[in-house]
């Protein structure tokens, strides 16, 4: 009989590629990891990694056991949700890895409202930015991950994610700037060729590092107006970004939420069209009907709600 431990192992490995990052994945050793992969081994009767160098592969029975162990967790978080459905559920801990905005814009609303609708439920949060929460997510660090879709992302198909709102982006120019002495109307000017971006071609461009999803949504919106963005400054925090183009380093483009509460002393804000980042919940697949989650899912896609009015 194989055992699911070392299901979920085989995940770990196939997701971060070597055996120490799967250990430290999953609070064990290298050795204990090794010796696990060993043990799949040899419950299965083949090989299913080829290490190469300090990485390993799957083989091609590698990729066919991760399918499976896909649909065996997931039909333990089936399990489990069900059992604690039948138990009433009422009271429970949930961690959820959130990027900073979200935690100010629905995570920390919800917590207040759920104090109300659901005493019993406890929500631990952990600030993740990028798309670290996800990872966090399937290494089971958290129970749910709220992040932001971008190119290229995979269809992880362990993962049931439920919409929370689009958020769109706004131009962020220091106060000397030529087109900052404009109103705040969305910029549409004939001189520039067709798209409001175009302009700030030649511009200095402050933004999130490669990697986080946000970083992509500006990159792909200025390759809509013809040109790649030419980032000198980096940094995940929007107040520092917003900082450094009151400073004169740059221009930006940053989501609204983020700047919503934001001191502007030094900038002018543009809107500007196009340019958005949707963001989402996800749950392991077969968590999503656990009763402790499904009032935090709720909850947060009511206050998301609100911000198409």
């Amino acid at each position: 009989m194989i055992d699911t431990r070392r299901l979920r192992t085989l995940q770990a490995v196939a997701d971060h590629g070597t055996v120490t990052a799967a250990a430290a994945a999953l609070h064990l050793t290298p050795s204990a990891v090794s010796q696990q992969l060993a043990a799949l081994e040899h419950e299965v009767g083949h090989r299913l990694f080829i290490r190469d160098g300090r990485g390993v592969h799957l083989t091609a029975v590698g990729k066919i056991m991760l399918g499976h162990a896909d649909e065996v967790l997931a039909q333990l978080e089936r399990a489990r949700a069900e059992v604690a459905d039948y138990t009433t559920g009422a009271a429970g801990e949930v961690t959820v890895a959130c990027f900073a905005t979200a935690i100010s814009a629905v995570l920390a609303p919800a917590v207040t409202a759920l104090r109300a609708s659901a005493p019993g439920l406890q929500v631990r949060v952990r600030d993740a930015e990028g798309d670290q929460s996800l990872t966090m997510l399937l290494d089971s660090e958290a129970d749910v991950a709220i992040a932001v879709e971008y190119r290229g992302a995979p269809d992880d198909r362990r993962l049931s994610r439920v919409p929370l709102y689009a958020e769109p982006f706004d131009l962020v120019l220091p106060e000397t700037h030529p087109l900052a002495d404009q109103d705040t109307r969305p910029m549409e000017r004939p001189d520039l060729e067709g798209h409001p971006l175009a302009a700030l071609a030649e511009e200095t461009w402050i933004g999130p590092y490669p990697g986080n999803p946000v970083h992509d949504v500006i990159a792909f919106a200025c390759e809509q107006a013809g040109f790649t963005p030419r980032f000198a400054h980096c940094s995940d925090d929007f107040r520092a970004v917003v900082a450094l183009v009151a400073a004169g380093a740059g221009v930006a483009l940053v989501p609204r939420l983020a700047l919503r509460d934001m001191a502007r002393p030094g900038i002018a804000v543009r809107h500007v069209p196009g340019p958005e980042r949707r963001v989402f919940a996800a749950v392991r697949r077969g968590a999503d009907s656990h009763p402790l989650l499904r009032p935090l899912l709720a909850t947060l896609q009511d206050l998301s709600a609100s911000f198409g009015e």
